[in-house]
This record gives C-alpha cells, structure tokens and sequence, in this order.
C-alpha cells in the first residue's frame, strides 16, 4: 500500500468516513479526505477498482454492495462520522444513506443527478436520512451561468450569501495593472473600484501577493470584492462586461439540460446541439423554449450553418472532452466572445489554457470541492468551522470562508495586532450587508463572514489562521 504526506490535522478533529463507490468522483474524494488526514474506507464491487486502490491509497478498501448490511457492517458503518454515496445509481445512493444511518452512521451524503428527482428532493430528503445531497450538474450550471457576464473570466465563485464575488482573469499589457507593485495600482489611480488581490498563478504556482508584488502580463488574477465593486472594477481596467443574449451549446447531458434551464430563466436564447436522435426528442419536450438541433456539433458546416458566430457564448458540455476541446478551439477562432468547455481530465487544464481556451469547468472539482467543504464543516467541534470553500490554481490554494463569534479572542482586534498565517491572506469581512477589504486598523467583530486565502491545506476552523501576540 501506497502511504503518501497528508495534512496535520488536529486528533479530535480527523474523522472515519466510508465512501460507497469508487469511481472518479470516490477516488477523488478518498484522495482528498486521506490527505486531509482522515481514515478512509472505500467499498465498492468492482475487484479491478479494489486492486487499484490497495495499490495506491492509504484507506481500507472493501470489496461488496454498499447498500448491504453485512458489507456495512465490515467497514465498521456503526462508528463512521461521514458516509458519501457516489455510485452511478442515485437511488442506489439513497439506499446507502438510509441503510448506513439506520446503522448508526452520523452523517450521510448521497449523489443525486437525475431531474426527475429535482421537485421531490426536500422530501426524499428526510424520509431517506440523506443529510445533504449534492448534485454535480446542477451546482456546476450554477457555476458556468455565473461566468457568462463576464466575457473574459475563467471562473467565478461566491461567497457571504452571494455578497461577495472571487473572479479571476488574466493581466494584460493596457489594462493599467500589469508592471505595477500591488502597493502603487491605487495611488496611481485614484478613482479605480478597490478590489483584493488575493492570489496569483504564475508559472503553474500559486502566490499569495504582497504590497510589493509586481503583476506581469499573463499572470492570472485572483480578486475579491462586493458584486459592484467588481463589475465597476473590470469596467474601468478596460475589460467590458456586456450582456449575454444568445448561447450555442454542444451535448445534451443532465449539465446541458440544468444550464439551459437557467438561461432560460435569464431569458437568454438558447440553441442546443445534441447528436443523439432520442435525446434531442427528449430535451425538446423538457425544453419547450430553447432550440434543440439533432446533429453533429463537431461538424464546422451544422455550428455555421446554426448561427455559431452570431452567439454570444458558445459552451460544450458534450461527454467527450476531444469534442469539447476541438469545437471550442474553433469557436475562439470564429471569434465567439465567450467559450467555455467541460474538461473532465484535470491535466488536461494546463493545455487548454495555453491553447486559448481559459474558461474551464469541471463537474468532478464541483462536486469534490462541495462535499470536502461539508467535511470541514463537520469535522470541526469548533464553532469557528469553515462555511464555504473554494480551491484555486487547480487546489494550490483555497478560498474559506468562516464565521465569526464572540468566543473568539482576536475579536475586536485591529488586525495589524495579531499574529496571521504567514500562508494566509484575509481578503474580506463582511458585516450585515457592507463588504470590506480589510486593512490593519480594521477588525474582526462577532457575525462577521471572513473570507480567507490560504496556501495551505486542511483548515478546518478561523483560530487556526488568526492568533493573538
């Protein structure tokens, strides 16, 4: 067995947890959570899948049907803290919730993706044990329809309850930030929106900037602030955020059909290439306002033909990550102004990107970053646990936000009193609904949210970050 470095983590903060199902996403969450530091089985009945994870992981591995009582029993289900079903089968799932709680398991986690689950999910909810359901195409539509207002963007994620954006983008010569110390950008410029600078990706590494940090051309900017401020800030670096009105879409998957729903809402066109006859017929009656077209979005003849250059947007959400590469490509060649591809290859990310295409999504780093930041909730007996998280520069850093309460000795602190991670950042408090960017005299008051930047793994509460002198 493989034994690899993991994150310290306090004693009675690491936790037993079984993951039903091993397949990308349950390999992905084991290899999380072990490095995190908890104990980790994984069942699943493959023996192929088994062998491959005694091979290379540090978790007990068992092979069976996670909806078994018996199997359950062998992972010692009666003293696990998290249970995460992520087999193919979402009712498989849910009976892997029921049966690990009636166990004795504290806390379950099932995957549920299909639509026809969507109305009824509350209630299947509770009378399943299930106590959170994560949906990976759903949240990652959410994600791609908040990167449609901005035309050059590659990701955008939010936090206090949507009061504050975290965007990044690349620096480029002429936007009045590349070439200049972080310190120098507002004393030159006055009148610019004030934003945090809160990480940089140079080089494939992530950097948490000082005062003193020179941006250069093609750097990729992390920055924080309130919805606002951001818009006005990017306005006035030159970089123009227009209206969205038509997307092209490529496959029509549970992601397309969750995406295009919401478009709808956003009352934008939607024209959505599905090569699957059935499937077409199917999205068609589910939904009755776009424009479904049955065809082979890969062909360069049906995307023309169909109006690719008169679109705002052109996303491929299509289950093959070399169709999404190659007709995204030629979308940035005919000029669309905004393309985003699903890449399900995580190594794939760095190519993309030097190719021209920076705007990728993933539905595994959705669902994974969604369950570890549950995990950290729970992992905690701290008040001070982490609320959200989101992980930057391919999971070189993470964004955390936590809330504050009046049982924590920095509160009412100035900040230039107290001792912070030298791998951490603060980027912003927000306070009822005004959003700061904090500087040295400002202080940390009980019901704050605080959004943090940390270039280390693994933290799980607010005093881990933040100690007095």
């Amino acid at each position: 067995m493989k034994k690899r470095a993991v994150t310290a983590v306090q004693a009675e903060d690491r936790m037993q947890i079984i993951i039903v199902g091993a397949g990308k996403m349950g390999f992905a969450l084991a290899d999380s959570l072990i490095n995190e530091g908890h104990n980790v089985t994984v069942i699943d009945n493959s023996e192929a899948v088994i062998d491959r994870g005694d091979n290379t992981m540090d978790a007990l591995f068992i092979r069976g049907n996670g909806v078994r009582v018996d199997v359950l029993k062998e992972a010692n289900v009666e003293n696990a803290d998290i249970v995460i079903a992520t087999t193919a089968g979402d009712e498989i799932n849910m009976l892997v919730c029921l049966t690990a709680k009636k166990l004795g398991a504290q806390y379950a986690i099932a995957r549920i993706r299909d639509p026809e689950y969507l109305e009824s999910l509350s209630f299947l909810q509770k009378e399943m044990f299930m106590d959170y359901v994560i949906n990976p195409e759903r949240s990652t539509a959410r994600e791609v329809s908040r990167m449609l207002r901005f035309p050059f963007v590659s990701g955008v994620e939010t936090f206090a309850r949507g009061r504050v954006e975290m965007v990044d983008f690349r620096a480029a010569e002429g936007d009045g930030i590349a070439g200049v110390a972080l310190k120098d950008i507002y004393k030159n410029r006055k009148n610019l929106p004030q934003v945090l600078f809160c990480t940089v990706e140079r080089d494939g590494e992530a950097i948490i900037p000082k005062g003193d940090f020179v941006i250069q051309p093609g750097d990729r900017v992390y920055v924080a602030g309130d919805v606002n401020t951001i818009t006005a800030f990017f306005r006035a670096i030159g970089k123009g955020v227009s209206a969205i009105r038509s997307v092209m879409m490529l496959g029509g998957g549970r992601l397309s059909y969750y995406l295009a729903q919401m478009l709808q809402n956003m009352h934008i066109k939607v024209n959505l290439i599905e090569i699957n006859p059935e499937k077409a017929r199917s999205l068609s009656e589910m939904l009755p306002g776009a424009n479904i077209i049955q065809g082979d979005g890969t062909e360069q003849e049906l995307l023309e033909s169909e109006g690719l250059t008169d679109a705002d947007a052109f996303i491929a959400l299509s289950n093959r990550d070399e169709d999404n590469l190659m007709t995204g490509l030629y979308a940035v060649h005919r000029g669309v102004k905004r393309v985003i591809v699903k890449s399900s290859r995580e190594n794939y990310t760095a190519i993309l990107k030097n190719m021209g295409l920076d705007s990728i999504v993933s539905v595994l780093n959705v669902a994974v970053n969604n369950i570890l930041r549950t995990v950290r909730t729970r992992s905690s007996r701290s008040s001070a646990a982490v609320v959200r998280m989101y992980r930057l520069v391919n999971g070189k850093a993470e964004a955390l936000e936590f809330l504050a309460d009046n049982k924590m000795p920095f509160i009412h602190v100035p900040l230039k009193e107290l001792n912070i991670d030298k791998d951490c950042l603060i980027a912003v408090i927000v306070r009822g609904n005004k959003v700061l960017v904090p500087f040295g005299n400002d202080t940390i008051e009980s019901g704050d949210s605080v959004v943090i930047i940390s270039k280390r793994t693994g933290i799980s509460t607010l005093n881990e970050v933040i100690h007095l002198r």
